[in-house]
């Protein structure tokens, strides 16, 4: 019997089987030689929600929750955050190295050269009342990029989804800022390739009737830092909608729209918008102690803490609660941050939230950061989307290339009726 096998015995037959172990997991159709009869179809695993169950190898993001590491590429995110600029950890994802000065410069220029929308593209945009959630108008405008560029069906073609990578990467800044700027019935920026990509972005946002647009320094390098923390998760909601979309085959356009589609539901994307409303509920720290205890006794949750994958200190909350003293040294103070140190200092003292793991997860701060900007809450989940495509992107390469993949197909168990006869209208009660 080899070391790394697991032996079953299957107590309804007293069959036993020896299933080999790789990776420390064991592949569930290695289970469909378990039967009770020919005829059976074989044993199967039950995993809602896809707790215990891995999809795919990937060798994107390692993420350790019980130890609260996160590692793009093998390293460490608190490394990249501090030392990288957003297109430079963007390189690193979809490319699996960091890129020397050259190859840096000539991947800035291909993402700059494709920030601009095609002009029907801002036609579409105004089709949308001036009330339409962004997030509602991005899943739709890049959806319809798709159309704009059909040559990107050609998903086999490596050179074609570079092409189409670095299009979705430089037009998302670009399909939010009008977003944003079509609620308020203002003028479209177009992009300014003079600028870093964040201080691009927030020229396409805020720029009126100054001749150059200048951006914050502290703030432009505060928003590099946050979309790198976002920009890749592993195998989370809309990842996983962004594989099994692709698995298909589909574009990337329709596959992005999808996993932004995903991302939108407020148990993803829009829980830094709810530490808001719950920071906003408790209106100053005189009342936190108050808001725990409704907490502890089943009333509400303690929105921004705990997470589905970490079991200990978020490392992206730790980065961005140093950026967010940078950003209101600019800003100048917000009350809200003042309740969240509280609220956050209680918290990991109180046994309640210590003995279930509730630590400070990445949209504790991210979302106040985001208000003192300048940014509405409903941009939020828009803004989440800008650096999560090129996880998305990489993630869907890397599918597109995994000789082990193919179309999603899920199993299920069947619990409804057994075979019945048709029931003629005048004999049903």
């Amino acid at each position: 019997m080899g070391h790394n096998t697991i032996s079953i015995t299957d107590n309804r037959t007293g069959a036993q089987y020896e299933v080999p172990i790789t990776d420390g997991t064991i592949r569930a159709t290695d289970l469909k030689q378990i039967k009770t009869s020919p005829d059976d179809f074989g044993l199967m695993t039950y995993d809602p929600a896809f707790l215990n169950t891995a999809s795919c190898r990937s060798s994107i993001t390692y993420i350790d929750g019980d130890k609260g590491i996160l590692r793009y590429r093998g390293y460490p995110i608190d490394q990249l955050a501090e030392n990288c600029s957003f297109l430079e950890v963007c390189y690193l994802i979809l490319n699996g190295e960091l890129p020397n000065q050259s190859q840096l410069e000539e991947w800035i220029r291909l993402v700059k050269r494709r920030t601009m929308l095609h002009e029907t593209s801002k036609k579409f945009l105004e089709g949308f009342r001036y009330d339409a959630h962004p997030m509602t108008m991005l899943i739709s405008c890049v959806a319809a990029l798709s159309s704009v560029y059909p040559e990107a069906r050609h998903v086999h073609d490596a050179a074609n989804r570079k092409k189409q990578i670095t299009r979705l990467i430089a037009k998302m800044p670009t399909i939010t800022a009008y977003c944003y700027r079509h609620h308020f019935g203002l003028p479209y920026i177009y992009p300014d390739n003079d600028l870093s990509f964040t201080e691009n972005f927030m020229n396409m946002m805020w720029k009126m009737l100054e001749p150059k647009y200048v951006a914050n320094p502290i703030l432009a390098r505060a928003l590099d830092v946050l979309f790198i923390l976002h920009a890749d998760h592993e195998q989370n909601c809309s990842t996983n909608t962004m594989r099994a979309v692709g698995s298909s085959q589909a574009d990337p356009y329709v596959s992005v729209a999808a996993a932004a589609a995903a991302l939108s539901g407020p148990l993803h994307g829009g829980a830094n918008e709810e530490v808001l409303h719950m920071l906003s509920e408790i209106g100053s720290k005189d009342n936190i102690p108050a808001y725990i205890k409704s907490v502890k006794d089943g009333h509400g949750k303690l929105m921004g803490f705990g997470h589905r994958v970490y079991k200990n200190y978020d490392p992206r909350a730790r980065i961005i609660k140093q950026t967010a003293d940078e950003v209101f040294s600019v800003t100048g103070l917000n009350p809200k941050l003042e309740i969240a140190k509280e609220l956050e200092r209680i918290a990991l003292e109180d046994e309640y939230f210590v003995k279930r793991k509730l630590y400070p997860n990445v949209d504790f701060y991210s979302g106040i950061i985001y208000e003192a900007m300048g940014f509405r809450p409903s941009l939020f989940t828009v803004l989440f989307a800008i650096p999560r495509v090129v996880g998305w992107l990489a993630q869907w390469q890397e599918m597109i290339t995994d000789p082990e993949q193919k179309i999603a197909r899920p199993r299920q168990i069947y619990t409804g009726s057994d075979e019945r006869n048709f029931v003629p209208m005048t004999q049903r009660a």
